[in-house]
């Protein structure tokens, strides 16, 4: 019997959200070349989306969360909060509490380093109330969870592009839209409905960086993610939660734009290609069996949508998630605190130059030197001590699903390289998640070309590669088990 199977998993879920939107007024300066630094308004909500996922059978493993924000970071010591609250307040394993960051550059930088700023005095307090909302999500959610079947599907979007490009007249690369560049148009998707049928969830992971909106833009927004769920939800009903993917090298085609119109179109594109994609995945709990011939002007090949067989079914119910601590050693050549802060020094001392000439150009231009400097200082301030990062990940084995979920910004060859080795299952990568730290992890080809996410970087050459090599031995281990 010929038979054609889509990937699902059988658990039990419950998924809530909550508008986190600043107020205006807050600090909102997230790019060095922006002349602001209050919110002037919202263009949009900023959203908390919690997934909640039990297994099937309560003995077969613990509860785990999936939190997205529509923040671009969150310092260490802030998501330690949150987890910590969710922990006390739901009972469930601190590991198992995962935050993760939709990484728009539309929300602002929530930080208490930013206090003393104009509209820094509003950080603070935000925090304090973020963390006590996200509790009360988690228990809401956990008060909600019910049978549910997740069957997965892959759709394609060009949204994203590949962002390093090369300025011949300048001889020198720039962050922005390489037309000859590859670029991973992957959309993993995963339809999450009841017993009955009724669609609880639509989870997108795609990796692609919500900057169509830049220095111009002054309003609160969740870039292009927001269109995108808005979008999803209107037609496929119940909420939908966004996954960003290993986009360190990805961003909008169309992007570092002020105009908002621009972040909407960018974000009905994602949804659009995401429905196209989900119209085509079958009922929850069904595979599709070859039926036989119906004699017609011609022999008709009949296929149909039958109950999963037996051993489909227990396949779908494998619980299993650990976490995996992988150390990375630093560049031997990271910037020391001292140099940061003579080099800060400078450019605020070209900026009071610049101010004095009435050189507004040249005041923004000191003023993303000096930004960048500050970042530079928080970045080393938030690395661990010694010679190595531990970089702490979490893996996930759900039914036919293997999920990835790792801090910092990585490259899209990460999550190619995973889903090339592993193509049997949907593999859902997922940056961004408990910290930010340590930054961008590129490959080690980028290394020596001056740019912008090499330079930052404070892992060696050779520590993406290395991440890969990790996790794919642990899913070989795993994968053939049975798990």
């Amino acid at each position: 019997m010929k038979i054609v199977s889509t990937p699902q998993s059988r658990c039990r879920a419950a998924i809530t959200r909550c508008d986190i939107t600043p107020p205006i007024g807050i600090y909102h300066r997230m790019w060095g070349a922006a002349l602001h630094d209050r919110a002037t308004g919202v263009h949009r909500p900023l959203e908390a989306t919690l997934l909640w996922l039990e297994p099937a059978a309560p003995a077969a493993g613990e509860p785990q969360i999936m939190l997205a924000l529509d923040h671009c970071i969150l310092d260490a010591q802030e998501l330690r909060l949150i987890r910590q609250s969710i922990e006390a307040a739901t009972g469930l394993a601190y590991e198992n509490i995962l935050v993760t960051m939709s990484h728009t550059h539309g929300g602002g930088w929530m930080s208490r380093t930013r206090s003393d700023l104009p509209g820094g005095e509003l950080v603070g307090p935000y925090l304090d109330r973020l963390a006590g909302q996200l509790t009360g999500l988690a228990r809401e959610a956990q008060g909600r969870v019910t049978p549910a079947t997740i069957v997965y599907g892959t759709g394609r979007c060009n949204l994203a592009a590949h962002r390093d490009y090369f300025d011949e007249e300048r001889q020198r690369f720039v962050c922005g839209f390489n037309p000859t560049g590859h670029a991973d148009d992957t959309l993993l998707l995963a339809r999450i409905c009841d017993a009955a049928g009724t669609p609880l969830a639509t989870v997108v992971n795609y990796a692609c960086h919500p900057t169509t909106l830049a220095w111009e833009n002054t309003l609160i927004s969740p870039d292009w993610v927001g269109a995108m769920r808005e979008v999803i939800e209107q037609t496929e009903g119940g909420l939908c939660l966004f996954l960003q993917g290993a986009s360190g090298d990805l961003g909008p085609r169309e992007g570092f734009v002020g105009d908002v119109a621009v972040a909407d179109r960018n974000g009905r594109q994602v949804g659009h290609a995401a429905l196209s994609a989900l119209a085509a995945l079958p009922p929850a709990g069904t595979e599709y069996r070859y039926a036989g011939p119906v004699i017609s002007g011609t022999a008709i090949g009949t296929w149909r949508h039958e109950p999963l067989a037996d051993e489909a079914r227990s396949r779908q119910v494998v619980w299993h998630w650990e976490e995996l601590v992988v150390e990375l050693p630093y560049r031997h050549n990271l910037p020391t605190l001292d140099q940061i802060m003579a080099e800060r020094e400078h450019w605020l001392g070209e900026e009071a130059q610049a101010r004095a000439g009435s050189d507004e150009l040249r005041v923004r231009d000191c003023r993303a030197q000096v930004e960048q400097r500050t970042r530079q200082l928080t970045r080393l301030n938030s690395l661990a001590p010694g010679r190595f990062y531990p970089l702490t990940l979490r893996l996930g084995i759900l039914g036919d699903a293997v999920w990835v979920f790792v801090p910092g910004e990585l490259y899209q060859v990460f999550q190619l390289t995973l889903r090339e080795r592993f193509a049997g299952h949907p593999v859902f990568v997922t940056t961004l998640t408990n910290d930010w730290q340590p930054g961008y992890i590129p490959p080690a080809s980028t290394y020596g070309y001056e740019i912008y996410q090499e330079v930052i970087a404070a892992t060696s050459p050779g520590c993406l590669e290395s991440l890969i090599e990790t996790i794919t031995r642990r899913l070989k281990t795993l994968l053939p088990q049975g798990l």
